[in-house]
């Protein structure tokens, strides 16, 4: 990042605060100099001045011909040591909390909003479950259930041998080969929420400062205050006339996060404990029966508890909710582990004449599974698109279908790597001739089937790819007289510089065709997976048997989709390990990894307690803080500078500031998704409304942006008043055609990159500080002490 240029020679005292993007970046680059000092902050994020800046307030004279520069860094938040890249078994958690945020706006319809919320957390709660279901199948069905009940298998792999049933040991009975096998998944839940609690303590237990924002109303007693139910029929009043990333409770999901973990955890417990109670059920008699029938009615209990405390409310935002949840949560985990303790035990009560033949009931829990989250997602499209009857944009991704469409794909993706998970076991156990001696071993029948639909899907998505590629080469051709006419090139066209800028161009466009390839894969996921239940039901067999005695073409094409499937499915589960041991050890692969982290957590944890936390919990208390002190403290302007991801945290931080402080500050963006991605896809929360409200409260905002940039674009605010649009004309890029006098050198196509090297940049910045008002005179406080930094330097 270039150095902050010199600004106009008037109003006082001003700082530029700058926000990095996707990927990171170091504060030496983005203040262009090796020697910084952090002046505030921690090791995970931070705030940097250069050495020569540090005392910038005290001698105020330095800085008249320009603002004193600061960089906040927040890479670590998202891209720390080797450990971040086990959040890759995350990713399906991660999505599904996405499809929460990306309900359409609603005023006045708080019962539907509700009713969004309460679906996402259901589709949320049968990821965890069909997560645990497949451990449950590696452990017990394929490992305890069918490798060590077959001779053949169990003589494989000497591991096993006091487990063999053959062998006629004690732990040979198959209730104790289950209840010992049974510590798989339940260590895998024990993993899931210890990664929970640990990052629940580093992010959403970091309570906001408070001081820099004048205390929320109360609501009343009727008034819920929950995210599902902020839009209220009734008119807010001016006290609540704010957007909900305002909020003062927002950024602080503590309490919701605790609830859902208790919740998910316990169910995590309960799958294991039903998959055990399902086995022994049907060879109990007499008192084991009774006692059998007693635990399966507590299963039932607990598990309409876990029912009844996700669906009981969402997150609080109007204020801060800093209560504690009830011991009836609190306890649940414990509960269900305790349940899940007793079933292990009656499971190894001795049943004379039970030997582990055939498969567990896995079928039916799989295919019970898929149905739930094929209906939670219909239920899901239909009350978005009741949501969003009364107002369209047509910018919206999708319809307003974005979050049932988001939603789906996280079924898909986590349906894939328990699948994955589930082939490569069974192949391993059943290779090497283990399986030949008996029965082979085999995961239930429908994950075959959903193996077998992947080269069907990928058949179908080869038409809209190919439609875009057709699209790109044309658009390509199309823009060659717009770009010629842009650089005044029409006397010396040159055919191949040309042709890489307008190339350049329609690859970035690529970008907005986004929603029709989510589109397209949700919905074709969504009918294959019907599908793939139905024949696995109707049939009993896996698809390159249930086409037997079909025409030879039908029953070909089954085989070979079944062996593809199986084939794409291993590699795909073998190159996600690969991904993952090789981002565990290469900090630049972990960067890699970060970058979709900063897209996919910038939103709290409001429908599933097992993704990656939110940073932005942390960075926008941060960035909030920061402004508010400094502004404060000096009385000065501030522009505060963001780029890509940068900008969205922002345009947070800006709404989270007091009018008063908003007076002071101006927002200038660069390559924003603010819109594009953003406003797109969440548009209740970043939709036309809101940009439009943003702009009214800040006190000025411009935003930068090339037509060759594939992330920003503009922002689509128009003037209003005496405030100018927003938007200003698209920069060229490259800033010259050929060579010239003031470019010897090619220039280089930048894209998404290096928007300060522009010499717009600097203009509309100045332009922002000559809009700002004078500074205030410098009012130290008693306490001033408290906001220095670490080194005992003012911080501002």
């Amino acid at each position: 990042m270039s150095p902050a240029t010199p600004a106009p020679e008037t109003g006082g005292a001003a700082l530029e605060l700058l926000v990095h993007g996707v990927g990171g970046a170091t504060p030496q680059s983005m203040l262009d100099d090796p020697r910084t000092v952090r002046v505030t902050g921690d090791g995970t994020a931070a705030v940097y001045r250069r050495a020569e800046d540090l005392d910038a307030e005290d001698h105020p004279e330095r800085y008249a011909a320009r603002p004193v520069p600061e960089a906040y860094c927040w890479s670590n938040l998202t891209s720390g040591d080797g450990t971040r890249a086990l959040w890759l078994l995350l990713l399906p958690f991660m999505v599904a909390n996405l499809a929460h945020w990306m309900r359409p706006p609603a005023q006045g319809m708080p019962g539907l909003v509700r009713l969004y919320g309460v679906l996402v957390r259901l589709v949320a709660l049968t990821l965890t479950v069909l997560l645990t279901a497949a451990a449950c199948e590696v452990a017990l069905d394929l490992t305890a259930w069918q490798c060590a009940g077959t001779a053949a298998c169990s003589d494989a792999y000497s591991w096993l041998g006091f487990l063999a049933a053959d062998r006629g040991g004690w732990w040979s009975a198959p209730g104790r080969r289950l209840a010992l096998a049974a510590l798989v998944p339940t260590a895998l839940v024990g993993l899931l929420w210890y990664l929970s609690n640990r990052t629940w303590s580093a992010y959403e237990a970091q309570r906001p400062p408070t001081g820099y924002d004048a205390p929320a109303p109360e609501p009343q007693p009727d008034t819920p205050t929950d995210t599902e139910a902020a839009d209220l029929a009734e008119p807010p009043t001016p006290a609540e006339l704010r957007p909900a990333l305002g909020r003062p409770g927002f950024w602080y999901g503590r309490r919701l996060v605790a609830r859902l973990r208790a919740a998910h955890t316990a169910a995590g417990f309960l799958t294991v404990a039903a998959a055990i109670a399902t086995a022994t059920a049907r060879h109990d008699t007499g008192a084991r029966a009774v006692s059998g029938a007693a635990l399966q009615t507590a299963l039932v209990v607990l598990c309409a508890v876990v029912l009844w405390v996700v669906c009981r409310r969402g997150r609080s935002e109007r204020r801060l909710d800093l209560r504690v949840e009830r011991a009836l949560v609190s306890w649940l985990p414990g509960s269900a582990l305790a349940l899940l303790a007793l079933t292990a035990l009656h499971a190894g009560w001795s049943r004379p004449g039970w030997a582990s033949t055939g498969t567990l009931p896995g079928d039916a829990a799989f295919g019970a599974l898929t149905l739930a989250q094929g209906g939670l997602v219909v239920a899901l499209g239909v009350v978005a698109l009741l949501l969003r009857r009364p107002r369209r944009d047509p910018r919206t991704a999708l319809r307003g279908l974005g979050g049932p469409a988001v939603a789906m794909l996280a079924c898909a993706l986590a349906g894939v790597m328990s699948g994955g998970v589930a082939q490569r076991v069974a192949d391993w156990l059943d290779g090497s001739g283990a399986g030949r001696g008996g029965p082979r071993i085999g995961p239930p029948v429908l994950l075959s089937w959903q193996a077998s639909v992947i080269p069907v899907l990928l058949l179908l998505l080869l038409v809209p790819a190919a439609l875009l590629a057709v699209r790109t080469v044309v658009d390509a051709r199309r823009l060659r007289p717009a770009v010629e006419a842009d650089y005044d090139a029409a006397d010396e066209p040159d055919p191949v510089r040309t042709g890489q800028i307008s190339a350049g161009r329609a690859r970035a466009a690529l970008t907005d065709s986004a929603p029709v390839l989510v589109g397209v894969v949700s919905g074709a996921t969504l009918l294959l997976g019907a599908a793939s239940v139905a024949g696995a039901w109707a049939s009993g067999n896996v698809p390159g048997r249930a086409f037997d005695g079909a025409h030879p073409a039908i029953a070909s094409a089954a085989s070979a989709a079944q062996a593809v499937g199986s084939w794409m499915i291993g590699l795909g589960f073998l190159l996600f390990v690969t991904w993952g041991r090789r981002a565990y050890k290469d900090a630049s692969a972990r960067r890699t990894i970060g970058i979709l982290w900063d897209v996919g957590t910038f939103w709290p944890r409001a429908a599933h307690p097992f993704a990656p936390p939110c940073y932005a919990e942390r960075a926008v208390p941060d960035l909030t803080w920061r402004m508010s002190s400094w502004t404060r403290g000096t009385g000065g302007r501030l522009v505060i500078s963001g780029h890509s991801q940068g900008s969205v945290l922002a345009a947070a931080a800006v709404w989270q500031l007091t009018p008063a402080t908003r007076g002071r500050v101006a927002l200038l963006t660069y390559g924003s998704p603010l819109e594009r991605l953003y406003g797109r896809w969440f548009p209740a929360y970043f939709g036309p409304e809101a940009l439009r409200s943003l702009h009214r409260t800040v006190h000025c905002w411009s935003n930068l942006h090339r037509a060759t940039d594939p992330i920003g674009g503009p922002v689509r605010v128009p003037a209003e008043a005496d405030r100018p649009a927003v938007d200003g004309d698209v920069l060229l890029d490259p800033v010259a055609y050929g060579r010239t006098r003031e470019h010897p050198l090619p220039e280089p196509i930048l894209g998404h990159s290096d928007y300060q090297a522009d010499p717009a940049f600097a203009e509309r910045r100045s332009a922002l500080l000559d809009r700002l008002p004078p500074a205030l005179p410098r009012q130290r406080e008693p306490n001033d002490q408290e906001h220095q930094g670490s080194s005992g330097r003012s911080s501002g």
